[in-house]
């Protein structure tokens, strides 16, 4: 059933790639992005996300600890073949990309609720959307612009003139679109839950650490301080040795705290540094009464690398500092002496 849906999905997706967009559709992605396309009447054709696209968790492995609340604030979004359509230099066709990001909740499982439900929807919508856009680029890129264009027209090319022109007959477009696509798609999760914190006052926030693989290579994306690591087993064949990816955004980094006080905000240490005596990270999806004060949803990104022959897994997870910090060593897929 589940398979049979998502066809319909891709097969639809395709159809309106290879046609048209409008122009009306257009200028409210534009405007608003993901929800906006989703909640406007002039793109009735947009109404599969809650549907049909789900979090496929059952091809990844993870583990989440409660802690000592009696609700679970952390959300895991995860597909390891998430299908995707895009054009290619021979017409449409379906690429596979692996999708693994964690929201680490705080005040309220609000944030990472969204977050999670989210993700993949807002994603592949920016996806279809950014290729759709490459593609009329690449149609005018040769023509010149004769007087006798209507407004139509004109404002087609307007919507797309602000995205760089990139011959999709190479890898490096697929690449450009999958990345501006994650970005946009936590961009407009941000402004959703935002909207809807100040509505209801919700005062929660989330990191985001987010994994897209591709071809044996690797993108990273991070909010906050939940890290992402890419473990080896380098010459031992039992060992696993774990280099972590991302950077934690914590308000005692200089040039976090330099951005915190330029907002009028100041960092204070209680137990850890903290925005405003409150938050410990810099950086977090939500927390909407502290971003006058330099609290951002900006991810910092790891842009693609590849992935190397000795590299066996890749984790995305949430470390607590230990006391001993002595090595970077994973074995059977549990991590210990970890820098944080």
């Amino acid at each position: 059933m589940m398979v049979v849906a998502f066809l319909g999905v891709l097969v639809y997706a395709l159809t309106v790639m290879a046609q048209e967009v409008s122009v009306s559709c257009m200028m409210a992605y534009d405007e608003g992005g993901a929800p906006a396309v989703f909640q406007s009447l002039e793109c009735p054709q947009w109404d599969f996300p809650a549907k049909i696209l789900q979090n496929q968790t059952d091809n990844c492995q993870f583990a989440t600890i409660q802690g000592y609340r009696d609700y679970q604030e952390d959300r895991v979004t995860c597909n390891l073949d998430f299908k995707i359509p895009v054009l290619g230099k021979n017409g449409p066709k379906e690429i596979v990309v692996g999708v693994l990001a964690i929201f680490d909740g705080h005040g309220g499982k609000e944030a990472s609720e969204m977050a999670s439900k989210y993700l993949l929807d807002y994603f592949l919508l920016h996806v279809i959307f950014c290729t759709y856009k490459q593609s009329i680029l690449l149609q005018n890129k040769h023509e010149s612009v004769s007087q006798g264009r209507n407004n139509t027209e004109n404002d087609i090319l307007t919507l797309t003139s602000s995205q760089e022109v990139l011959p999709l007959t190479d890898d490096l477009p697929i690449y450009k679109i999958l990345k501006e696509a994650l970005l946009g798609a936590i961009r407009d999760i941000d402004m959703k839950f935002s909207l809807e914190a100040l509505d209801n006052n919700y005062v929660s926030g989330s990191t985001a650490t987010v994994v897209l693989l591709l071809d044996g290579t690797f993108l990273v994306a991070n909010i906050g301080d939940s890290k992402a690591l890419l473990c080896s087993f380098e010459d031992h064949p039992v060992k696993l040795w774990a280099n972590e990816l991302t950077n934690d955004h914590h308000p005692s980094r200089d040039d976090e705290k330099a951005r915190i006080e330029a907002a009028g905000g100041f960092v204070r240490v209680w137990g850890v540094p903290r925005v405003n005596g409150v938050l410990a990270v810099s950086r977090s999806i939500g927390d909407i009464y502290l971003k006058r004060y330099g609290v951002i949803a900006t991810p910092e990104v790891r842009d693609w690398d590849s992935l190397k022959t000795r590299d066996i897994c890749t984790s995305v997870l949430q470390l607590t500092e230990q006391p001993s910090k002595t090595s970077k060593l994973c074995t059977s897929g549990r991590y210990s002496s970890l820098d944080s």
